[in-house]
């Protein structure tokens, strides 16, 4: 019984970064990459502490809450890496209004692409505060997004 419980709790990690991050059950929005949103299913995976080179994961920059995350890559372009994601958590020093007053460049009231999240970053609105887990969950970009 006690090796159930254990492979349980082990099991219950491993779902939670794609639920924290991502979601579970049906596609639904997760995330911006360019400026486009995109849905995303989460999966019950964890590659945290496997070892796996930064160069095998995109990034995706958690919000915690403020807005939807932004990734830094999405299928078709040529540096995706299928899903698999190593999730940068950020901190706002002087609030996440102040991020979004330097870096929403095109108005729309969220940080949604990679370009407005360095524009945070070169003015210390945003940054990365820890890292989060890495996993992998599918990408499907919305019927009538921009990709």
């Amino acid at each position: 019984m006690t090796r159930l419980f254990a492979f349980l709790t082990v099991l219950g990690a491993a779902v939670l970064p794609c639920s924290a991050f991502a979601g579970n059950g049906p596609p639904h929005v997760g995330f911006y990459v360019d400026g486009a949103t995109y849905r995303t299913v989460g999966t019950p995976t964890d590659f945290s502490g496997t070892g796996a080179p930064d160069r095998a994961f995109d990034t995706l920059y958690e919000f915690s809450g403020n807005q939807l995350n932004v990734a830094t890559a999405a299928p078709g372009d040529g540096d995706y890496n299928g899903g698999r994601w190593r999730v940068q958590v950020l901190g706002f020093p002087s609030g996440y209004g102040a991020a979004l007053a330097s870096a929403d460049e095109n108005g729309n009231a969220v940080i949604d692409s990679d370009a407005e999240l360095a524009l945070a970053f070169a003015d210390g609105t945003a940054v990365v505060a820890g890292p989060g887990p890495s996993f992998e969950c599918p990408v499907i970009p919305l019927a009538h997004g921009h990709r």
